[in-house]
């Protein structure tokens, strides 16, 4: 090893990403790193490939980078529990509706939405945000449903009442399920339906996890446990959104069963743009809970959460150990700080990007044309380990760290 190489040098990496509530194929992961990790290696000055993953298991890819001087291998892997998405999202319209009565139900009566209130906006506005765009959608099926209706009802002159009340109902009833449908059918633009389930999936039980999910995070815990008994000098979990509290789960149960060697690999955690509030803030979440006090003051890991307020999908800089009320003595992680959009992005790249949220939670795991110190390819493709390249990194002093959940309870161990 050369005297400029750090004492911790990662030479071969294995890495787990873990999605938000996502459908999509696992393919989209792989494009966007490749695309990504092109870009920032032409503007940080770098060197990476991609090539097919040639060994079994989840579907993944394998990388080979060059930085610092150091030669680099990575195994990247995607955790995939898209096919329970996708079922979660098979609901009928009027099913969908339901699901938006029973998840506002659940976050007013219980009193998590007051308390998530206090903290960031954005992700506020992005839970409100399918509640009034579906209620708009049903606004305006009812109106054209009456306005057809009643333009049927004109006809008085020409056909006997009875009939025309029902032609018009009819008629009215079948224009009002077309733009129901129609909106369905556009949710790729609109997200309406998209978010409704995404926030009915975790309500559904409120706070709890399904069982189909606790089954899905047993399997991820077997792969990463798998992986400390590698040759790697590193292996990392990076949880993306809802991926992140997944990710708190597997971690949680992974060091419980005491399968994290002391001669092994570096353990690495990096939760980006997560939402764990949405869920932990819920009456039943008290195995998410249970999992974040538990993991916060674990040596076995190095945890870093980022995070950015021009991230409107996220809970930006918000502790998720503190602000669930969990935070225990010698807590040690998370480290939280911010990627700093405005700071990372050149003004006309941030310009561009502002106001396509969706595409800015996403930002985390692409290119910034203007990069500070955090870089996901280094840090998933570099030949430092996740602790030694934030070991003296200070939190950001903008980060929320005090006590707002109204619900505390943690299930037994």
């Amino acid at each position: 090893m050369s005297s400029s190489e750090p004492a911790t040098t990662v030479r071969r990496r294995r890495v787990f990403y873990i999605p938000g509530y996502d459908p999509i194929h696992p393919r989209r992961y792989r494009e966007l790193y490749r695309k990504e990790s092109a870009a920032q290696a032409g503007i940080s000055g770098y060197a990476v490939g991609l090539k097919p993953k040639t060994t079994k298991g989840p579907y993944g890819w394998h990388v080979a980078s060059t930085q610092d001087g150091v030669a680099v291998a990575a195994d990247v892997e995607v955790l995939v529990w898209s096919d329970i998405v996708r079922d979660s999202m098979s609901s009928t319209i009027p099913a969908t509706y339901l699901q938006l009565a029973r998840t506002a139900w659940t976050y007013i009566m219980s009193g998590a939405l007051w308390r998530l209130m206090k903290l960031r906006k954005g992700p506020l506005i992005a839970a409100l945000y399918p509640v009034g765009m579906l209620l708009l959608q049903l606004l305006l099926a009812v109106l054209l449903c009456w306005g057809v209706t009643r333009a049927v009802m004109l006809l008085d002159a020409y056909l006997p009442s009875l009939a025309l009340q029902l032609v018009g109902l009819f008629l009215g009833l079948g224009a009002g399920i077309a733009v129901l449908r129609w909106f369905r059918a556009r949710d790729g633009k609109f997200f309406a339906y998209y978010l409704m389930h995404d926030y009915a999936y975790s309500a559904q039980s409120r706070g709890a996890n399904p069982p189909e999910l606790d089954a899905r995070i047993a399997e991820f815990t077997e792969l990463v446990a798998d992986a400390l008994q590698s040759d790697a000098d590193e292996v990392l979990v990076v949880g993306h959104s809802s991926g992140a509290h997944v990710g708190v789960s597997v971690l949680a149960d992974l060091i419980r069963q005491e399968r994290v060697p002391a001669e092994g690999p570096a353990l690495g955690f990096l939760s980006l743009g997560q939402v764990v509030p949405m869920v932990s803030f819920l009456p039943d979440a008290t195995r998410l809970r249970a999992d974040l006090q538990y993991l916060s003051a674990r040596d076995e890991l190095a945890w870093v959460d980022v995070s950015a307020p021009g991230d409107g999908c996220a809970f930006a800089l918000c502790d998720p150990v503190t602000v669930s009320g969990v935070a225990p003595e010698g807590k040690r992680w998370p480290l939280v700080f911010s990627a700093a959009f405005t700071q990372t992005l050149s003004p006309e790249r941030w310009s561009e990007l502002r106001w396509r949220f969706f595409r800015l939670h996403f930002q985390y795991l692409c290119a910034f044309d203007r990069p500070g110190d955090y870089d996901y390819f280094r840090i998933t493709a570099g030949p430092m380990t996740l602790a030694e390249r934030y070991r003296d990194r200070a939190p950001s002093k903008s980060r929320i760290d005090v006590a707002v959940s109204k619900y505390t309870s943690v299930a037994a161990a």
